[in-house]
């Protein structure tokens, strides 16, 4: 059975979780922002007498930014959780893409790759893919378990021989870039739909304080600043949530094409090999 093979077999033993994980976390992180915007933000030290219906405390400062945030209205507890989802989801793709990068540094683990090919050290280069470990190991892992098949097969032409090779490293990759790509589309959901909440509660903040400007005599000055707060607030959340899912979603990807450069890098490595050494 060759690497490829056994590859996505261990991907599968934590891949059920994998799978079902977002939809354990985000409500758990809804619970979470509910949790903060109500006991933190929403904390009575926040407000003069603890009455969260006045204005906050000037001071100390912090205090006054947190009541600042629960003014924001319900729009933040979601806004919230789309935060604490982008850092989860940012932290969970660094460690995946931390272990498909392997123990080692990818370039040299690709020249260590050409040299044991170069000089026909096919167990030399089987054992610095099982050292490296990871994605692009695993890939370079099935080429050379193929490669070191087509040597002791007969009947096929040295063309249909490099075909394989490559065929099966092409196939070795295609199982391996789900498992990198994961949970991508969460950030890039995240990039567009935290920008439209923040603007929704903007909406909403807006339409508070021009129904305090609309009322007969003299403007209510607390549901004003309160609208006001609300609006800001918000669109600060929604802005910023957006700009570092969209940051590291890009961050992310940049990783992902260098990581299938190096394994078609190596992959051509094995089947250039091949079609000038091998019979």
């Amino acid at each position: 059975m060759t690497a490829a093979n056994t590859s996505p077999a261990n991907q599968s033993k934590g891949g059920g979780f994998g799978a079902i994980f977002p939809y354990i976390i985000i409500p758990v992180l809804f619970v979470l922002a509910i949790v903060v915007y109500k006991y933190v933000f929403g904390a009575p030290s926040n407000f003069p007498g603890g009455d969260l219906s006045k204005d906050p405390v000037p001071e100390p400062a912090l205090n006054h930014y947190l009541g600042v945030v629960y003014k924001g209205g319900f729009v933040v507890p979601i806004l919230l959780t789309l935060l604490f989802t982008v850092i989860v989801f940012v932290f969970e793709r660094f460690i995946t893409l931390s272990k498909a990068t392997g123990t080692a540094n990818v370039d040299t683990f690709v020249r260590t790759i050409k040299s044991h090919l170069d000089k026909e050290d096919f167990a030399g280069a089987v054992k610095a893919c099982d050292k490296q470990k990871g994605a692009v190991a695993s890939v370079v892992r099935a080429g050379l378990t193929k490669y070191q098949e087509m040597l002791t097969t007969s009947g096929m032409e040295k063309e249909d021989k490099v075909m394989a090779i490559q065929k099966e490293v092409e196939e070795a990759t295609s199982l391996e870039l789900p498992m990198l790509e994961k949970n991508l589309n969460i950030l890039a959901t995240i990039a567009s739909v935290a920008t439209l909440m923040g603007l929704f509660g903007t909406v909403l903040g807006m339409i508070r304080a021009f129904g305090a400007l609309a009322t007969a005599g003299a403007p209510d000055s607390s549901a004003l600043a309160t609208g006001i707060s609300e609006a800001l607030i918000n669109t600060a959340l929604g802005i910023g949530s957006s700009a570092i899912a969209i940051i590291f979603y890009n961050f992310f990807t940049g990783r992902i094409d260098a990581l299938t450069y190096r394994i078609d890098e190596a992959g051509y490595s094995l089947t250039q090999t091949y079609a000038t050494k091998g019979k």
